[in-house]
Formats: structure tokens, C-alpha cells, sequence
């Protein structure tokens, strides 16, 4: 049975406190949190206060997706201010510094986790698979929402799952980006145990009918 994990990058600003308890009525898993910072991606979102505002209003576990450059200046204040799982990209900073920052989110009680482009290729996960709870595999490239999902990414998804299942079998493999009714069944064909939706849910008809095909 997948996850789904709805980023609210695709919710109502204006009104997120009333879209999260939208995804707690409609039996989502996760929420997804999407923080751009406008240097590594090409866009800026959100911060700390909306995570800190955000888990006063639900208990529904945090998934928050660093798209930031040098991402171990602020994972504890994320972690701090209520996330549950840290996702931080490979691309963003020295391995060095990737590892001291995963290291650090564990110390801190959280679920660490690490994120590939799509032109980054599998390999440049292997130093940190022992140390994540996740992987999370971008479909698209990051940035924007509403972006056409990129189905040659699965073969990237199944070698990481095959690595993971000899080193670190609990770590999940999650996916983000052009999630919809056509693609979910091909990313839980090939083993994908969490999957980020954005437009797909949001703009759906019947939002809990969603939420269960991707479930089942």
C-alpha cells in the first residue's frame, strides 16, 4: 500500500490551515512542504514560520523537501520547528557537508532523507544511503509545479531500491513530480512507497477518490 504525500506548493496560500485539515479529511498520509529558496531552484516559497504554522494545526506527519543551497545552515531549525521528515538534495552541497547535515537531523529526532535531480545519476546516492530514511526521486525538474512526469526516471528509482534492500531495507523511495491517475500506477509498479501530488489533487474532482487510488 503507497503513501500519498499532497504538496501544498499547488494549495491556496491564503488559506492553508483549511487545505490541511482538507488533506486530513480526505485520508492523505503525509503533507507535502516544498521551501525554495530562489538560488538552487529557480523559485521561492516558503520557510520556517509556515512549517512552525503548520504543525500547530495538524498532526499529520511534515515532509519537508529542502530545495535550498547548502541546506545544513537551516535543518534544525527545521527540524525545530516541527518537521518530521528533512529531505535535503545531493546537488545542494559538498558530500561532506550533505553528511554532517542527515547526521544532524537524526541526532535531532527526525527522519532524514535525501533527493536526486533528474539528471543526477543513481550512484551519487550510494555515500548516503546508510544514513536516510527516505529517497526521494524527482519526477520533474524542481522548481515549479504542474510539470510533465518524467517516466525514464523509474529505472533510477528500482536501483536505488535494489542498493537500499541490501544496506538499508526500512528506507522508503518516494517520488515528486507529474503524479496523477495515469502515472501512480506506473511509479507503484516499480516499487515506489510514497508519492508527491500536487496539482493532481488539489484540482481533482472528487479529492478523496484521489487520495485512495493512490493508496490501494
Amino acid at each position: 500500500m503507497a503513501k500519498i504525500a499532497p504538496s501544498i506548493l499547488s494549495a491556496d496560500f491564503a488559506n492553508l490551515e483549511a487545505a490541511i485539515h482538507n488533506l486530513e479529511q480526505n485520508n492523505a498520509d503525509w503533507v507535502h512542504v516544498d521551501v525554495m529558496d530562489g538560488i538552487f531552484v529557480p523559485n521561492i516559497t516558503i520557510g520556517i514560520p509556515v512549517v512552525g504554522a503548520l504543525r500547530k494545526v495538524t498532526d499529520l506527519p511534515l515532509d519537508v523537501h529542502l530545495m535550498i543551497d547548502r541546506p545544513i545552515r537551516y535543518v534544525e531549525d527545521f527540524v525545530k520547528a516541527g518537521a518530521d521528515y528533512v529531505t535535503i538534495h545531493v546537488e545542494a552541497d559538498q558530500p561532506q557537508n550533505n553528511l554532517e547535515a542527515l547526521k544532524k537531523i537524526r541526532a535531532l529526532g527526525c527522519k532524514a532523507a535525501i533527493s536526486l535531480k533528474p539528471k543526477t545519476p543513481a550512484e551519487v546516492a550510494i555515500p548516503y544511503l546508510e544514513l536516510v530514511d527516505m529517497v526521494l526521486i524527482m519526477t520533474v525538474e524542481p522548481g515549479f509545479g504542474g510539470q510533465k512526469f518524467m517516466a525514464d526516471m523509474m529505472p533510477k528509482a528500482k536501483q536505488i531500491r535494489e542498493w537500499l534492500d541490501d544496506i538499508n531495507p526500512e528506507c522508503v523511495i518516494e517520488v515528486d513530480g507529474g503524479v496523477d491517475y495515469n502515472t501512480a500506477p506506473l511509479c507503484k509498479e516499480n516499487g515506489i512507497e510514497v508519492l508527491v501530488a500536487g496539482s493532481a489533487y488539489f484540482k481533482a474532482d472528487d479529492r478523496a477518490k484521489f487520495v485512495k487510488f493512490i493508496q490501494e
